[in-house]
């Protein structure tokens, strides 16, 4: 048996925000608020908002921009949040169609049809409603007559968890192919008027085919780890119970919130152990490794992981950087950067595909190049 990623699927809402098109509409925000309150604010009873620079992202993040599938509503200092028509349920869901436009491009990647697939797993930070499943919602837009489908959530590493259960599913016999999708809406679960955390995300689609095959092309899988480890350092409190306490409905914790220097912190040491240490149980060297890719949510925390793996600094083409363009896109980032560079290793070839974030969670993927 030889299970293998074939196919790789991309899909990028057309509309994009550069840094300073968001700093304009946050500090214009924030002039109006500060303004309308500025009596509670000098009695002490609310906090000024604080405004924001384009150089001041692109410094802590490394982020230029990033895509929406709404730019309007963001961009309106009077709404701040992305303008989302509801459909009717029998038009595809906005998630289910970007997700079913990445899948259709992996497939067709694979060299497959939509029925070659025997399993559909939407695996990111957000679902559009509890039931029934996008992923089942996703199977039916691509025409399938067969297999299954089913949603899981592990935030910014799902896509990575998702593909472990891919490779279990093959593994068990449960199916021969399976198709992992990372639908990311992020700017719906992001308050757009917090300045430590307004930037940070971007909407996108990536889809990859994970298949048992002898004769196809891909990067083999040569083995996955995961971690969990409880932390309320990233969080976001929205659920169906809201309703049951309305002095809750509405506040800044039913939106995605997090201490990003307490994450920083204890997360990078984690990923480093977790890569290298998987590494390890397969025999292998850090400095076996071609190409990192790692999950893309701030450049200066990739550079700090790897200096801890590497014990040095590293060329910006061994850990691929495509959060400049996309931001984060929670679970499809390290996706992207797979999708985008990997065409070019050579076969023999080893990388790792490494996602972290809430839980906190950590998946490591190793693979090898096979031509």
């Amino acid at each position: 048996m030889s299970i293998r990623i074939t196919g790789t699927g991309l899909y990028t809402p057309p509309e994009s925000i550069s840094n300073e098109e968001l700093v304009e509409s946050l500090n214009a925000y924030v002039e109006h608020y500060n303004q309308q309150n500025a009596a509670e604010i000098e009695a002490g009873i609310l906090t000024p908002k604080r405004g924001s620079s384009a150089p001041f992202i692109q410094k802590v993040s490394g982020i230029k921009s990033r895509y929406v599938v709404n730019k309007e509503g963001v961009l309106d200092p009077k709404r701040m949040t992305p303008i989302i028509p509801e459909r009717a349920n029998e038009e595809w869901s906005i998630q289910a169609e970007m997700g079913t436009a990445a899948a259709r491009q992996a497939i067709e990647n694979a060299g497959l049809t939509p029925d070659d697939i025997d399993a559909v797993i939407l695996a990111c930070s957000n679902m559009q409603r509890a039931y029934p499943a996008v992923a089942i919602e996703i199977q039916a837009a691509l025409g399938m007559t067969h297999g299954y489908a089913f949603d899981m959530n592990v935030a910014c590493s799902a896509a990575t968890f998702g593909l472990q259960q891919a490779v279990d599913a093959i593994k068990a016999g449960s199916a021969r192919r399976v198709l992992v999708v990372n639908a990311e809406i992020t700017s719906g679960h992001l308050n757009w008027t917090d300045y430590s955390s307004h930037f940070i995300f971007g909407d996108v689609a990536t889809a990859i085919v994970v298949e048992d095959t002898n004769s196809k092309p891909g990067f083999e899988v040569l083995g996955t780890q995961l971690l969990t480890q409880f932390s309320n350092n990233i969080r976001n409190n929205f659920g169906f119970l809201n309703r049951g306490d309305e002095s809750g409905v509405g506040k800044a914790d039913k939106l995605f919130v997090q201490n990003g220097q307490k994450v920083y912190r204890e997360v990078s040491p984690l990923v480093a152990k977790t890569i290298t240490e998987h590494l390890g149980k397969l025999g292998l060297n850090v400095e076996d490794v071609k190409r990192y890719w790692l999950h893309q949510a701030n450049e200066n925390m990739n550079q700090f992981i790897l200096k801890m793996i590497l014990g040095k600094d590293t060329e910006r083409e061994r850990a691929p950087i495509i959060l400049d363009e996309y931001a984060n896109t929670s679970s499809a980032g390290s996706i992207i950067a797979f999708h985008k560079h990997s065409k070019d290793l050579l076969d023999g070839d080893l990388g790792v595909i490494c996602s972290f974030g809430a839980g906190y969670s950590i998946g490591s993927i190793i693979v090898k190049k096979v031509s």
